[in-house]
């Protein structure tokens, strides 16, 4: 397993493919997978990776608070596809980390390990307990506008990187160009948010972080559902 050189185009390519299908490097959430994964490339992917530019500023975004993340940060060769060994430069063991990421309250690994277990195993029976219990979902109806720098952006590539976004509680619907004056079209996409996962806010964020392709983002239509 692995992604081959993350420091290299071609890693950074094979990362892009291994997160079309999936928002983390494990799981449903961020954890420690993710922080190992980013503290290995050396700079943000560029943009037409958007599935990897994606996931980089998301994961960017949790830099204070990356060492309360779930897991335990293992060696980048036990992430990845099959089949893809990791060759990365200068990547270590994670325990080998620099002095600014060492945990004052406490480095031994085995108690950082049965603690990041035990923590594993109560959000589960918790979700396991929530999930028997029926509950009205609250949902609304968005319609955002996402405007482009000029009449020469490639929107169906600007399209690809906002459908790129994926996370549990939103999905995609309808979309269209809309004409917005000197040759310049806007895109109008639809979404389905469930309210308690995703905002406005979140959303904005990670569209707008496609900087070579969006100017800004509005939101032109909410309703709930």
């Amino acid at each position: 397993m692995g992604f081959g050189d993350l420091k290299s185009a071609s890693g950074l390519k094979v990362l892009n493919t291994f997160l079309s299908e999936r928002s983390y490097i494990e799981g449903y959430v961020p954890s420690q997978a993710d922080v190992a994964v980013f503290e290995a490339i050396s700079a943000p992917p560029s943009a037409d990776l958007c599935h990897a530019l994606r996931w980089y500023n998301h994961i960017k975004s949790y830099q204070s608070q990356k060492s309360s993340l779930p897991g335990v940060k293992k060696a980048l060769g036990q992430y990845g596809p099959p089949g893809v060994a990791d060759s990365t430069s200068g990547s270590a063991p994670a325990k080998e980390e620099d002095d600014d990421d060492i945990d004052l309250f406490g480095s031994d690994d085995e108690e950082d390990a049965e603690a990041a277990r035990l923590k594993e195993e109560r959000l589960a029976a918790y979700a396991a307990k929530k999930a028997k219990k029926p509950t009205l979902i609250a949902k609304s109806s968005i319609l955002l506008d996402v405007k482009p720098w000029d009449d020469e952006t490639d929107m169906s590539k600007l399209e690809e990187c906002v459908r790129s976004i994926q996370m549990e509680g939103l999905v995609w619907g309808q979309s269209k160009l809309v004409p917005v004056g000197y040759g310049i079209k806007k895109l109008q996409i639809g979404c389905v948010v469930e309210d308690d996962k995703v905002g406005t806010d979140i959303l904005e964020e990670q569209i707008t972080a496609f900087e070579d392709f969006v100017q800004s983002m509005d939101v032109a239509a909410f309703n709930k559902i």
